[in-house]
């Protein structure tokens, strides 16, 4: 799917550097050209000889080489590309790309360039947190560029969190999703992450849902070729590449944003919804008065969006799929909420505590149709997605 593809890679200074040998072999393999801006930071970590071994092509680094100039010329090089891909996109290149900075061959190739930019952030956990790389990302996903990761786990300065670079085989998920979006024709929709419902101005309704198994679905339908719609509750999941992304607080917002994206072919309900929210939300924050009894808070019930969806006469999805959050008997209360549903698949996973399964990085779930349960060894919630993804292919072909 990438055959005559062109990657400019940009490999700017950090230790994942040397993931970008992996990167461009793979992009070759799948028929890409890839042509390399080496940073002068970069080249501390690998060397031009071994980017031109891989690539093919020569590795360039100099704003003021007057060969390279009279050669090719940063504007053409910046232009003469498919896709911008910025390994390891680091704070330091980030914070400069969002301030429209151009002091070196990097930034003032991806300032020239009218061609799309997809970056893999790579850095300690307290960089990636600090509000000023906050603030340059989402400039940076204003200004229209693209994120792939960062990843959560073990870094090489000995501390864990997010941060980490995503692996090779993610990054030309996301490269290889961006040349497909809507390619195979077929349409999805995804909802992730849990809703808020309102107490009063300041106070809500919620679950610990991370929206991270949600988020990797809809990525892994982008990396397909599916059109992808996710419609995501309050998360702090980076945006998938590739997708239709509408954000909403409530049930009900989800509901009306769910039925806006229809039709599609194939629907996944991910997102942990409330089941309640306060019959009448109060117009000002809720007082806590000494000698006074306490607010009596009045429950109604949400909408049920993936019945609501199952349950279409019109315009139904071929396939839809729910998930059951179970703390006991899994599979039994799973299977009774399929048929409670109307649904064909439930995806039910064990979220009961100890199992880390809200907010953390690995799932262990069971795929149950009306007459099959399978399942499944315990997988990050990427390694879910895609799966997930692979069958709803087989099933929709």
């Amino acid at each position: 799917m990438l055959s005559g593809k062109r990657i400019l890679l940009i490999i700017a200074g950090g230790i994942a550097a040397y993931k970008a040998i992996e990167l461009i072999r793979r992009l070759r393999e799948r028929g890409a050209a890839v042509r390399c801006i080496l940073t002068k930071a970069g080249a501390e970590f690998v060397t031009p000889l071994s980017l031109s071994a891989v690539s093919g092509d020569k590795v360039y680094g100099e704003l003021f080489s007057l060969t390279d100039e009279a050669e090719m010329g940063h504007i053409q090089l910046s232009r003469d590309a498919d896709l911008l891909v910025v390994v390891p996109a680091t704070a330091d290149i980030l914070a400069r790309m969002a301030a429209g900075l151009a002091n070196d061959l990097a930034t003032t190739a991806l300032l020239a360039t009218d061609k799309p930019v997809l970056v893999a952030p790579a850095m300690n956990v307290r960089m990636w947190l600090h509000p000023a790389t906050q603030r340059n990302i989402q400039q940076l996903q204003s200004d229209g560029v693209r994120f792939v990761g960062p990843a959560e786990g073990d870094m090489a300065c000995g501390e864990y969190g997010p941060g980490r670079m995503s692996e090779p085989a993610e990054i030309l998920g996301a490269i290889e999703g961006f040349f497909t979006a809507g390619s195979n024709g077929l349409r999805a929709l995804v909802t992730s992450g849990p809703t808020h419902e309102a107490i009063d101005p300041v106070r809500f309704i919620a679950n610990r849902s991370s929206g991270k198994q949600g988020h990797a679905i809809a990525a892994a339908f982008a990396a397909r070729g599916f059109a992808t719609t996710l419609v995501s509750g309050p998360t702090h999941e980076p945006r998938p590449q590739g997708v239709k992304f509408v954000g909403v607080e409530s049930a009900r917002d989800m509901l009306a944003a769910c039925e806006a994206a229809l039709p599609v072919d194939v629907v996944v309900c991910a997102a942990a919804v409330a089941d309640w929210r306060v019959a009448v939300e109060a117009n000002q924050k809720l007082k806590k008065e000494k000698g006074k009894p306490l607010p009596v808070l009045t429950l109604a019930e949400n909408p049920d969006i993936l019945a609501t969806i199952a349950g279409l006469k019109r315009g139904r999805p071929r396939l839809v799929v729910g998930f059951a959050a179970e703390t006991e008997r899994v599979v039994e209360h799973a299977r009774a909420k399929l048929a409670r549903k109307g649904c064909d698949w439930i995806v039910a996973n064990d979220v009961s505590p100890g199992t880390g399964t809200f907010g953390g990085t690995n799932n262990t779930v069971h795929l149950i149709s009306a007459d099959r349960t399978e399942a499944w060894p315990q997988a990050t919630k990427e390694q879910v997605g895609q799966r997930l993804v692979a069958r709803i292919v087989e099933a929709l072909a």
